[in-house]
């Protein structure tokens, strides 16, 4: 028997919302099937900056937070106001059917906790696995921050009614790791919305006078592998002896200064440009002229086994991309990108100098990517099993 729609509550604390593109799609698709959708989330520095604002139909309150720097002691502060600023809010929204928790952190659960015992149903929407996040972020190995990770983890899925993983990978924690039944696991790959993504014309300029333009675009974080990346494009310079090529940075992070710095260290701030977050007209401007894309999330406990937003939003693109060999960067990417050894940076700037030499298999691989995202993984997939685990957590 179909479920009616009611009221749901989406808690997020790493991004704001509509910034935040997964999130984003899940609240129009809830919201197109009839819920009345309300999101908690901190407020951005230059977007999303009201406190209250009902965008589409889908109601935001947001609540100032100060991003973590330096060591686990800052995340610990971080966290720590966001729950209070969420618990707050949460009060203000009252009584719901079903409270979303988008990770990290692991903490969220306190207030479904909250929510809960007023009646609510509690989805687990993992889009990152935190234990293997602490490993791959800070070199400490398995010490008892670590251990207080994992026990939170946990807490986490035993308080779940239902949980969403962005893959196969993370279902497989979740029923091997996290001991929930297999029909109570729904897969709600990350997608972008192919219709958002089109091809605008190139614009020679961008390339700074290269015959080529090469792209990175995603957050710049310690595990995301821009300095894999530059050190690559140094290789390249340097050991392939390739100059032709101009080279764009899109997004940012809390290793955005640390990556400028690293650039011009190897001497690369001459052919190196790094834009920050910029507007998405902007973005199809740089990626419409970019004949290569760069994945370069170097291989660690959560990259293997994580779907990179990156490497779906090339493909949306129709760009080849060149990214280290990981276990769910294959899944997503196929033949649409050429892979390196785990974290070799001399043979991903080769894969690179292969595909600026080759642009009839640049094309096809572009091609490809373009029929994956518009077919087995598009977001309309991703609606269908977000759908079905509303369906399952209030039946």
């Amino acid at each position: 028997m179909s479920v009616l729609p009611g009221k749901a509550l989406i808690l997020v604390e790493n991004l704001s919302v509509p910034f935040d593109r997964r999130v984003w799609q899940e609240c129009q698709t809830l919201r197109d099937a009839g819920w009345d959708v309300h999101v908690i989330c901190p407020q951005g520095t230059k977007r999303d900056t009201e406190a209250e604002v009902t965008i589409d139909g889908v109601h935001i309150l947001r609540y100032p937070l100060t991003a973590a720097t330096g060591g686990p002691a800052g995340y610990v502060q971080e966290y720590g106001s966001a729950l209070w600023h969420t618990l707050r809010l949460a009060r203000e929204v009252g009584r719901v059917d079903v409270v979303h928790a988008c990770n990290p952190p692991d903490l969220l659960f306190l207030v479904a906790l909250y929510l809960k015992r007023q009646g609510a149903k509690f989805i687990f929407d993992q889009h990152d696995l935190c234990p293997e996040l602490y490993l791959s972020r800070f070199d400490r190995g398995e010490d008892f921050l670590y251990r207080a990770v994992c026990a939170l983890e946990r807490r986490t899925y035993k308080t779940a009614d239902v949980v969403i993983a962005t893959n196969e990978s993370y279902k497989d924690v979740a029923v091997k790791r996290g001991g929930k039944s297999p029909e109570d696991v729904f897969v709600v790959r990350s997608a972008p919305v192919v219709e958002r993504f089109h091809q605008v014309p190139v614009e020679p300029e961008l390339k700074k006078g290269k015959p080529y333009l090469l792209a990175y675009l995603g957050v710049m974080g310690p595990q995301d592998g821009v300095d894999y990346a530059l050190r690559a494009l140094a290789s390249l310079r340097d050991e392939v002896g390739r100059t032709d090529w101009h080279a764009v940075f899109i997004g940012s992070g809390d290793a955005f200064d640390d990556m400028v710095a690293l650039s011009k260290e190897l001497k690369l701030d001459d052919q190196v440009e790094f834009t920050g977050r910029i507007s998405d007209e902007d973005l199809l401007r740089h990626l419409s002229a970019a004949d290569v894309c760069l994945s370069p999330d170097p291989l660690n406990p959560l990259n293997d086994v994580s779907t990179m937003n990156k490497i779906m939003e090339y493909m949306a693109m129709s760009r080849p991309i060149v990214s280290f060999e990981l276990r769910e960067a294959r899944v997503s990417a196929g033949e649409a990108a050429l892979y390196a050894p785990a974290n070799d940076e001399p043979e991903f700037a080769k894969l690179i100098a292969h595909l600026l030499d080759s642009p009839e298999q640049r094309a096809a691989m572009g091609e490809l990517g373009r029929a994956r995202v518009a077919g087995p993984l598009s977001w309309e997939n991703s609606q269908k099993a977000l759908l079905a685990a509303y369906e399952a957590a209030t039946r």
